[in-house]
């Protein structure tokens, strides 16, 4: 549940940003596909569309994504999308294959830059010293 959860405000997150960041809707140029992030037995999968500089996402598989990433299982997915260090949490699990890459691994790492729009923005020390 909290996976399914996880990828539902995961495609809220870049849907916003999608709309209101410009340095995200630059690495948006030129993209048009679909991509989803699954768990391996089927049970969780949400597809994200990548169309005119926006990401839309909608609940469950889709046909003929540019590439998926397919998680061991729910608790595994959330584990990894939640580590503190998740470049080597996805490392790991691609090593140990409990997590699985399938379509084009260059899209990926596409999609990993499009996850730092997600952070929270940090206050500048002036602002905070003025709080």
């Amino acid at each position: 549940m909290k996976f399914r959860f996880l990828l539902w405000m995961m495609g809220r997150m870049l849907a916003k940003a999608s709309k209101t960041n410009p340095a995200m809707q630059k690495q948006l140029e030129g993209q048009d596909m679909v991509f989803q992030l699954h768990t391996l037995d089927g049970k969780v999968a949400r597809h994200f569309v990548v169309k005119n500089l926006r990401i839309t996402s909608h609940g469950g598989s889709h046909p003929q994504p540019a590439f998926s990433l397919g998680f061991r299982d729910s608790a595994y997915g959330f584990a990894t999308m939640t580590a503190k260090n998740k470049q080597l949490a996805f490392m790991q699990g691609v090593q140990n294959k409990d997590i699985q890459i399938q379509g084009n691994p260059g899209l990926v790492l596409w999609f990993q830059g499009l996850t730092k729009y997600l952070a929270p923005k940090k206050k500048d020390s002036a602002s905070k010293k003025a709080a």
